[in-house]
């Protein structure tokens, strides 16, 4: 092989390893965009950390004035979400998926210890939070999710906030008892496997789910969930047309809320 052939062998090497590698590291980018966009938005500490690389990017719609204005564009004749031009105000950090999402199989455990999927709660619309008592900023979103479910909880929605303390559930019960919730329902992640199956990487974190067990958008970082936007935009989500269940398909049981 000539030294001309090797040389541009070698550069097309190293084209495909520069490729690869800003593939790699760009995979990220959408959750930063969403710390980012809860900074900004007056929403303070975020907790940030780093999953493994390859995630792979989320196709979103984030709360820029642009996104707000136009909502989600429909594309190839898609319908649009029914989210577009809600992720506004206390919301505009709030990022919308252009297409609904599969939500990995997941499964948690409520205060009795009992565990259960996820896809328990197919038929309801689901607001998924992560929180952990040692991150400051819960201690502040978790009321305003507690007035959500006082307000909106029911057979169509549920806040599920998921607590992924290690050692137990004694002090997530003793958390929010201090600072006075009620209307909320404890659930712990058993399998530890919840941050990284979500591919979260900072906290509080919380999905949006709709009736299909879909995820429909997210947010990185505390937000105001008692505010009017935040309640229009779970409506929206409640009143979305549902898809038509398949022609003898099974049911799935909503699952009664357990008691703290």
């Amino acid at each position: 092989m000539s030294k001309a052939t090797r040389s541009k062998a070698t550069g097309s090497k190293a084209t495909r390893g520069n490729a690869t590698r800003r593939d790699r590291n760009a995979s990220p980018a959408p959750y930063l965009v969403a710390a980012l966009l809860a900074a900004i938005a007056g929403f303070g500490t975020v907790y940030v950390s780093f999953g493994p690389a390859g995630n792979g990017g989320l196709p979103l719609s984030a709360g820029s004035p642009a996104a707000n204005d136009a909502g989600v564009p429909a594309q190839g004749g898609a319908q649009e979400s029914p989210l577009a031009g809600l992720n506004k105000g206390p919301m505009a950090a709030f990022l919308v998926r252009a297409k609904p999402q599969e939500v990995p199989e997941i499964t948690i455990a409520g205060a009795d210890g009992a565990t259960r999927p996820l896809s328990d709660w197919r038929g309801r619309v689901v607001l998924l939070n992560i929180w952990a008592t040692w991150c400051s900023p819960c201690r502040e979103e978790m009321p305003t999710l507690d007035k959500l479910q006082a307000a909106l909880g029911g057979n169509d929605f549920e806040v599920v906030a998921v607590n992924i303390d290690k050692g137990g559930d004694a002090k997530a019960k003793a958390f929010l008892a201090e600072i006075g919730v009620a209307h909320l329902a404890l659930y712990t992640d058993p399998t530890a496997k919840l941050f990284a199956a979500l591919k979260a990487i900072g906290m509080p974190m919380t999905l949006l789910i709709d009736r299909q067990g879909r995820e429909i958008g997210r947010l990185v970082g505390p937000a105001d969930w008692d505010s009017d936007e935040a309640v229009a935009l779970i409506k929206a989500a409640i009143a979305a047309p549902s898809a038509k269940p398949q022609t003898g398909a099974a049911t799935t049981r909503v699952p009664a809320r357990p008691s703290l």
